[in-house]
């Protein structure tokens, strides 16, 4: 990317956004069959910040974060528990902040989307 265009504003709504499909890996999941969207619409040069929109089917698996994600929900309605047992339950119009070091359980109640952006310490 150039210094020109690496300085302009990048418009979700006007960019193509890198792609990827995929699922939990079977060693995490523990219930459905989730499918997985990630249209990462901007990545830095540092390869450390990142902003874009995911989307699920159901399902519940583990996460263990070194990221730290801000997330808001568009549609649908998640809950995330930490290893400690405490849980959230968001749905859209929610925002939140996942800090890095987050262990716990992420568990898509029906379809969900949600703006993203992440953070990856050095």
């Amino acid at each position: 990317m150039s210094e020109i265009a690496s300085s302009l504003i990048v418009d979700f709504g006007a960019t193509a956004p890198e792609t990827t499909h995929s699922k939990p890996p079977p060693d995490r999941l523990l219930a459905g069959n989730p499918e997985q969207v990630a249209r990462n619409y901007f990545s830095d040069s540092t390869g450390r910040f990142f902003a874009g929109v995911w989307e699920s089917t159901p399902g519940k698996w583990r996460v263990r974060y070194s990221e730290n994600e801000f997330c808001y929900i568009t549609r649908g309605r998640v809950r995330i528990e930490h290893e400690s047992g405490r849980g959230w339950t968001f749905s859209a119009g929610a925002s939140f902040v996942i800090p890095a070091g987050f262990s716990g359980v992420w568990e898509v109640l029906e379809p969900t989307a949600k703006l993203y952006v992440i953070y990856e310490p050095a």
